[in-house]
């Protein structure tokens, strides 16, 4: 069988949108797919550890995505985690009591961070601080804690 220029142009076409397909793939799961700004404001979070989370990690309310975390850097004063928060201006009626939780997402152990309203009547403002917060669980230290105390009461 005789290859032809239109077959082989086909087979560019397939392999080249093949390509694009994988690049658009990884683009969504590395989160760098949001290439424009979207209206948003942000508030500030501080954790004592904020384990594994990333600049662009996805930052949630009752499961919906509503913004992206911005910066984490280190408080040299209070020696805590500095977490800044972009959260989309639709979403500008977050209560000012609400508190910030670490948690990580499926298998392969994404961090994100979780937003759980309070019941204030005041709502948070661009460049404001949610003060109630929770840091990531370190398996590590969950395991650590749990030999050691296992180890204490066998040596009672």
């Amino acid at each position: 069988m005789q290859h032809t220029r239109n077959q082989d142009t086909l087979v560019g076409l397939f392999v080249a949108s093949g390509i694009a397909g994988l690049f658009f793939l990884a683009m969504h799961v590395s989160n760098l797919s949001s290439f424009s700004d979207e209206d948003s404001y942000t508030v500030t979070a501080k954790f004592e550890n904020s384990g594994g989370l990333k600049v662009k990690s996805p930052v949630s309310a009752a499961g919906v995505k509503i913004g992206k975390v911005t910066s984490i850097s280190f408080d040299p004063k209070t020696y805590k985690s500095v977490v800044q928060l972009s959260i989309n201006s639709k979403y500008n009626t977050l209560p000012d009591d609400t508190t910030a939780s670490v948690f990580t997402a499926g298998l392969l152990g994404e961090q994100y961070v979780n937003l759980e309203p309070g019941g204030s009547e005041t709502y948070l403002k661009k460049g404001g601080e949610i003060e109630i917060t929770q840091s990531a669980i370190i398996l590590e230290k969950a395991i650590g804690q749990f030999l050691f105390k296992s180890a204490a009461e066998e040596k009672k």
